[in-house]
């Protein structure tokens, strides 16, 4: 075989001294065919022009001489059980190299624009078949947010813990749910670790409790960063408010949009599409792309997108995504190639086996789930609002507080049972589901002193 007149891709192996696999070459050469270039490896190992070493998609390709171990792979970033495909692969190879070796970029508005809500789709439709499959939930035909309201004790600890260590929070998944059930942080920790698995625990519990109502627009997702961001930010004006300065991205050559007025416009684009999506997971993945990529706001971008992408699954009465044993730098380098490629097939690679993974978690709870208990259901705000004022009178007689309401606002079929929910729900109260009442731990302890103290409850 005659070699082409460039030899550049040869060059490219033969000065690496660990040498490059298949994606890696690619990358460094995005005009050379995969087919060609594998053509072009086998006729250059006959000739002894290079050497191989590695099986499978992890062969490496040498120069002569080279150390035959070749140094950590970018795909070690990856378990060998995320299936990542040929495209993944050269988005990851690009994203390994030095920044210097990569090309400054902006953002690209047609990234966006050319997006067809309903037309196009990141997710293709069999895949979304498939994603269906799995994280169908006996709740589906449900009012919408049923499923997650049931799960969320559970939810709480595992999207708390997981989102928050994609952010380098060393919070152990027991130490998480210490806090959230207990109000009680573990030795050690800083302050803004436990700030932010908090944090998490008050916007998940805002997303759930609302899901039924809220969608993808300004309010919500401000109210949802705000959430996320309390006592986080440098500036605490910025919280739940649209970027009015330029940021930088840490290891990246993307520089997203600095003016307050593109940012506004972008924004405004990216919902309008994102609340056209019918595919609950077309919807769930597009925020995950396009928010980051926007970086709307100071920072915390991709926690906010994380649970974001959740309210479409919410909505729908399916398994959440929670991103269990999601490793921090798959996330990232994902990420870092929709940054600088606007290229979506390494977060798809992810996501796929992510969601995966977090419906394995909750497969027993799928299958043993209980009913939702229509008594709570049908008189779910009711029941909150009165836990809440009973509380907040602490020399009040509960029991007779909880059946003047039920006298004056339920009808007499269903009293006997709003009763009994109404005394469950106060004899079991802890710290770890007063968000849902809208109460603070010294409201419950002065008022469980004040019921100790005259022998109620």
């Amino acid at each position: 075989m005659q070699l082409p007149d460039d030899l550049a891709p040869l060059a490219t192996i033969r000065q690496s001294p660990y040498g490059l696999t298949l994606a890696e070459l690619l990358a460094h050469h995005p005009k050379l065919a995969r087919r060609t270039a594998q053509r072009w490896i086998g006729q250059w190992l006959i000739d002894g022009l290079i050497v191989a070493t590695g099986e499978g998609r992890a062969r490496h390709y040498l120069p002569p001489g080279a150390p035959s171990t070749p140094v950590p792979s970018p795909l070690d970033a990856f378990p060998s059980t995320i299936t990542l495909s040929p495209d993944s692969r050269d988005i990851l190879a690009y994203i390994d190299q030095p920044l210097a070796a990569r090309k400054p970029v902006g953002y690209q508005r047609e990234f966006l624009d050319v997006y067809e809500p309903n037309v196009d789709a990141y997710l293709p439709e069999p895949l979304r078949r498939q994603l269906h499959k799995m994280g169908q939930t006996a709740a589906v035909e449900e009012p919408a947010g049923t499923y997650s309201r049931a799960i969320l004790s559970r939810l709480l600890i595992d999207l708390s813990w997981a989102s928050s260590h994609l952010e380098g929070n060393t919070y152990s998944k027991l130490d998480t749910r210490r806090l959230i059930e207990q109000g009680t942080p573990p030795r050690g920790k800083a302050a803004i670790e436990t700030q932010m698995i908090l944090n998490h625990k008050s916007a998940i519990e805002m997303l759930v409790e609302n899901s039924a109502a809220v969608g993808f627009d300004r309010f919500t997702l401000m109210n949802l960063h705000a959430a996320l961001a309390e006592n986080l930010l440098p500036n605490p004006a910025d919280e739940g408010r649209v970027r009015q300065h330029a940021v930088d991205i840490s290891q990246s050559v993307y520089r997203p949009l600095s003016a307050p007025q593109q940012i506004d416009e972008m924004l405004d684009v990216l919902l309008a599409k994102l609340n056209q999506i019918r595919d609950p997971f077309e919807q769930s993945f597009f925020a995950m792309v396009h928010l980051p990529y926007l970086q709307p706001f100071a920072d915390i971008n991709k926690r906010s997108s994380r649970l974001a992408a959740n309210l479409p699954l919410f909505r729908a009465n399916l398994c959440p995504l929670t991103f269990l044993d999601v490793p921090e730098k798959a996330y990232s380098r994902a990420v870092l190639g929709v940054y600088e490629l606007t290229r979506v097939e390494l977060l798809r690679d992810l996501y796929v086996w992510a969601y995966e993974r977090s419906t394995q978690e909750y497969i027993a709870i799928k299958q043993d789930l209980a009913e939702p208990d229509p008594t709570r259901l049908a008189y779910r705000d009711l029941i909150k609002q009165t836990v809440r004022d009973v509380v907040r009178q602490p020399r009040a007689d509960a029991l007779g507080l909880v059946q003047q309401v039920v006298t004056e606002r339920v009808p007499s079929a269903d009293q006997s049972n709003v009763q009994a929910v109404l005394l469950d729900e106060l004899r079991r109260l802890h710290e770890g589901v007063l968000a849902r009442y809208g109460l603070r731990p010294v409201e419950l302890a002065t008022w469980q002193q004040a019921q100790a103290a005259i022998g109620q409850l």
